[in-house]
This record gives C-alpha cells, structure tokens and sequence, in this order.
C-alpha cells in the first residue's frame, strides 16, 4: 500500500474572478506564494518519498517549495494537466451563459455528457489521471508517502474514478479541491481508500 497526498496548486490571479483556468498557464499571486510556502513547512515532517507535480507552471512552482523543504526532486507526470475547457476557458460562469447558454445549462446539470464545447472530455481525463496515480503509487516504496501537484476539476475526476462514483457527480461530491490543503488516498493495486478531504494545513499542524 501507498498514500498519495493529493493537493491542488496555490492561489492563481484568475482565483478571484472564478474564471476556469485549463491548460492557460495562470500565475500564482502572493497568497499563492504563501500557500505554497506553508505546505512547504508542511512538507518537512510529513514523511515525503517523492513529491510529484503538473506540468503547469501553478503546480509545478506550489510543488518546488515543498520538494526544496524536503531535499527531493520534482518529477513531472503530463497526464496530472488540467482539463482544456475549450471555449469555457478563461471564463467566468456569467461570460459562458452569456455567449452560449444553452451548452453551458447542459453543463451544469451533466458535467461529463454535456463538457464545455471544444473541451476534453472529463472520461478521458478521468482516465489518464488514474493510470498516472496508479504509476506513481506503484513507484512509490511500499508504505511510502508521495506528495501529488495538480488540479482542481481533475483531481475530482480522478477521485471519483478510483473510489467507484459516477464521474457525473464530481461536482456535487467533491465540490472543489480548496488551495493547498491536504486530500490523501491508500492506494494498492486493487483498492483505494479515501483518507481525507480538503484539510487545512493549519489543522495538520496543530496536530504536529
């Protein structure tokens, strides 16, 4: 068995406006700096064998602090990208209702059949985000722990995938992945356990 910490990126200057951020490569803002710096002291104590990130900028630069904290290198998985929203990308809810409404009502009440127009679809994604936990919990030693870098609509995805939930949900479920909080999974070859869920940093460290 492996745990897989799952965290999504720090704070991104399209954060405040809810604007859906893809494949875009978004910059952190100074409150993403810092979350990316808290999960970093985090990182020192948590008994880290790899940290793993996106290959976007967001995850890749909220994963260096945390791998620099631990003195391990970053490695790269290109199947933990975020989802391409298509035309949704860059868009807030209203930009999208306004310039194609009836996609976007199909959107909100099935997320996976009715996926932004021109965007990937979430089964796909679903898909290649599973086999790349799976590859790296398997490159994980055994009882291991190996900090994850991705993505918020992927990373539901992904959840749902592995603990048998209809990909449809993902919304409903798992809301949102909060900014560097902590998700964490045992995963074996043949089972996978949800640990916990949306876990602020300042509660793990209380606990230290």
């Amino acid at each position: 068995m492996s745990r897989l910490v799952l965290v999504r990126h720090g704070e991104t200057v399209w954060h405040a406006e809810n604007r859906y951020a893809g494949r875009t490569d978004i910059a952190l803002t100074e409150e993403g700096i810092a979350q990316a710096v808290r999960l970093a002291a985090w990182a020192r104590n948590a008994g880290l064998a790899a940290v793993w990130s996106s290959p976007l900028s967001r995850a890749r630069l909220t994963a260096a602090l945390a791998a620099k904290a631990v003195g391990l290198p970053i490695q790269i998985e290109e199947r933990l990208i975020e989802l391409d929203f298509g035309s949704g990308e860059g868009k807030t809810d209203a930009e999208m209702h306004h310039e194609f409404p009836e996609q976007r009502a199909a959107f909100l009440l099935d997320p996976v059949g009715h996926y932004l127009p021109g965007g990937e679809d979430p089964c796909h994604a679903a898909e290649r985000g599973a086999m790349a936990l799976r590859a790296i919990a398997a490159a994980t030693p055994h009882a291991g722990r190996a900090l994850v870098v991705a993505h918020n609509t992927l990373l539901r995805l992904v959840l749902c995938s592995l603990l048998g939930i209809p990909l449809a949900r993902y919304r409903s479920i798992f809301p949102s992945f909060a900014n560097c909080t902590v998700t964490e999974i045992a995963i074996t070859e043949t089972k996978v356990g949800l640990l916990s869920f949306n876990v602020p940093l300042t509660e793990l460290q209380e606990k230290v």
